[in-house]
């Protein structure tokens, strides 16, 4: 089961890369504007996202320009501050209405997400300035009873997480910040 998972895992990662190959350079511009103005960028997981956060802040090699994101903080953002909100689904309650909350602000945010439902409306794919779909509707690989298993969300998110700070780190070492 672990090489069909590795298999299935493998195909999800250049899914990703190959389809939201605009989004990742376009969320990395928009992030990056952040420290290039002197500004921060904020980083909000939802549940299992919070991986995320623990990666980018306290991990081997932490995004230098990071700050978590605390749901009552947000009154403290500045036009110069940017945001990365990681939800497993694009119709997340509370990062939809943190999503409200960025717009009223004007604080401009890239949301990483699965959309399940391209036909639903008020998502975080159409509020957010850019949007990266996690592409995983289902879990990856079939099970003996008929259903599937192994549903990797964070880990998808933390290969867009990676994709989008490399591209922030390149963009930024032209301006040796």
């Amino acid at each position: 089961m672990l090489k069909m998972f590795t298999t299935q895992l493998t195909g999800l990662f250049k899914k990703i890369e190959e389809n939201e190959e605009y989004s990742f350079e376009d969320g990395a511009r928009l992030l990056a504007q952040a420290p290039a103005g002197n500004g921060s960028i904020y980083i909000i997981g939802f549940d299992e996202m919070k991986a995320v956060e623990l990666e980018a802040l306290e991990g081997a090699e932490p995004l230098k320009w990071a700050k978590c994101l605390d749901v009552s903080a947000v009154s403290g953002l500045t036009e110069a501050d940017r945001v990365i909100l990681f939800a497993r689904k694009a119709d997340h309650e509370a990062a939809v209405k943190m999503a409200g909350v960025l717009q009223e602000k004007e604080i401009p945010f890239v949301a990483v997400s699965t959309v399940m439902d391209t036909e639903a409306s008020g998502g975080l794919n159409e509020c957010a300035d850019v949007h990266i779909d996690l592409r995983l509707k289902k879990a990856l690989i079939p099970d003996d009873f008929g259903g599937r298993t192994g549903y990797p969300s964070s880990m998808a998110a933390l290969f867009v997480y990676y994709g989008l700070k490399f591209t922030i780190d390149e963009i930024l070492s032209e301006y040796e910040l």
